[in-house]
C-alpha cells in the first residue's frame, strides 16, 4: 500500500455520480420504478494509491466503476481524471482516454472469450489501439505472460484450459497491455479459492508497485479489502456512509452500518447471530426510497432526525468522512 501526500492532486474527482436503472415488467414494458444504483456520490483517488470500495452485494460498488470508465453511461455528475472530465469525451477522444484506465472483472470465467486463444485476448488492445503488430505485439504478449506469472506456452491455448486464477491473470494482463495509469478491480478474488486469492492480491500489489498504478478495489470481503487499501469508502444503497483510512475504519468505526458490517465477518469459534435484513423491503427502500437515512430502518442508532432529513457526508477530522446524524450535533434529538 501506498501513502499519499495530503497536498498531492488527485487523479481521479468523483463528484455527484448517478446511475438510475428504469423499473419495468410485463411485455407492455410498463415503468414501476427507478432504482437508485449509484445516487450522487463524490470521492478523490490519489496517484498511486488503493482506494477500497465496500459494501453488501447490490449496494452499487460494481455501477460506481463502470460508470467511471463509462462501460455504462452515468444519469448525472462528473468524473475528471488527469484534469479532463471524461463525461464530455466522444469518439476519438474517448477511445484515447480508455488506454490510460482499465478494468479487471469479477469472473474470469465469462470475462474471456472462449474461441479466442491466449495471444489474440492480450494481444487485442494493441490491435484495437494501433500500438504494434507481427514480432512486436508477440513480444509484449510474452512479456505480459512473464509479468502476471504465465509460462510462455500458454500464448496457443484457451481459456478453457487454465483454473480459474490462471484465467485471472489472463485477465488482469489483458488490462494492463497498455500500461495504463489506473484500474479498476471489480471483486477480482470473489470467484476464486482461498489460497487462490491471496496469490492474485499479491500479484496486485506487486504490479501496482511496479508500475505505478493507481488502484479503485472492488470488494464485500472487509478482510481482502485491509490487505490491500490506503483507504476504504462504505457504500450503502448507493450512497457513501463513510470514508476513511484503512486502520481507522477496522479500529473505531463511525457509522453504524460500518459496524454491523465489521461485525458481521465470521470469527472462529464465534456463534453466527439469527437474523438477516428483509429482502423485499431492501429492494423497496431502492426503488422507493422514503426520506430520511436509508439505513434508518436497520439502524440501532435511529433518531427522529434520521428519519426526517438524509445525512450529507461530512468531514469528522482531515482524511475522514461520516453520513451520519450521530455526528451532526444541529440535527440531534
Amino acid at each position: 500500500m501506498k501513502q499519499t501526500d495530503n497536498q498531492t492532486e488527485a487523479l481521479l474527482r468523483v463528484r455527484g455520480l448517478k446511475k438510475y436503472f428504469q423499473l419495468s415488467a410485463g411485455f407492455t414494458i410498463k415503468k414501476k420504478g427507478i432504482v437508485r444504483a449509484v445516487d450522487g456520490i463524490s470521492f478523490d483517488v490519489m496517484p498511486g494509491e488503493t482506494l477500497g470500495l465496500v459494501g453488501e452485494s447490490g449496494c452499487g460498488k460494481t455501477s460506481t466503476g463502470r460508470c467511471i470508465l463509462r462501460l455504462i453511461e452515468p444519469t448525472a455528475g462528473s468524473v475528471v481524471f488527469r484534469g479532463v472530465d471524461i463525461m464530455t469525451l466522444k469518439g476519438k477522444a474517448l477511445k484515447d482516454y480508455r488506454r490510460h484506465m482499465q478494468i479487471v472483472f469479477q469472473d474470469p470465467y465469462s470475462s474471456l472469450n472462449p474461441r479466442m486463444k491466449v495471444r489474440s485476448i492480450i494481444g487485442e488492445p494493441f490491435l484495437v489501439h494501433k500500438v504494434c503488430r507481427g514480432k512486436e505485439l508477440l513480444r509484449e504478449v510474452y512479456s505480459l505472460l512473464e509479468m502476471v506469472g504465465l509460462d510462455r506456452s500458454s500464448i496457443g491455448r484457451y481459456p478453457h484450459e487454465f483454473s480459474g486464477g490462471q484465467r485471472q491473470r489472463i485477465g488482469i494482463a489483458r488490462a494492463l497491455a497498455l500500461r495504463p495509469r489506473f484500474l479498476v478491480a471489480d471483486e477480482p478474488v470473489s470467484a476464486l479459492d482461498v489460497s487462490v486469492q491471496a496469490q492474485i492480491i499479491n500479484l496486485l500489489t506487486t504490479l501496482q508497485a511496479k508500475l505505478g498504478l493507481t488502484l479503485l478495489f472492488i470488494s464485500h470481503d472487509l478482510n481482502i479489502v485491509r490487505l490491500i487499501s490506503d483507504r476504504i469508502a462504505v457504500m450503502y444503497m448507493g450512497k457513501i456512509v463513510e470514508l476513511a483510512p484503512s486502520d481507522a475504519i477496522y479500529s473505531e468505526p463511525k457509522h453504524p452500518y460500518t459496524r454491523l458490517l465489521l461485525e458481521s465477518v465470521p470469527r472462529v469459534g464465534e456463534k453466527i447471530k439469527p437474523g438477516s435484513p428483509d429482502e423485499q423491503a431492501v429492494l423497496r427502500a431502492f426503488s422507493d426510497r422514503p426520506e430520511g437515512c436509508a439505513f434508518a430502518a436497520r439502524c440501532p442508532a435511529v433518531m427522529d432526525a434520521c428519519r426526517a432529513e438524509e445525512p450529507d457526508l461530512q468531514s469528522l477530522r482531515e482524511g475522514w468522512q461520516v453520513a451520519c446524524h450521530l455526528f451532526n450535533r444541529k440535527k440531534r434529538t
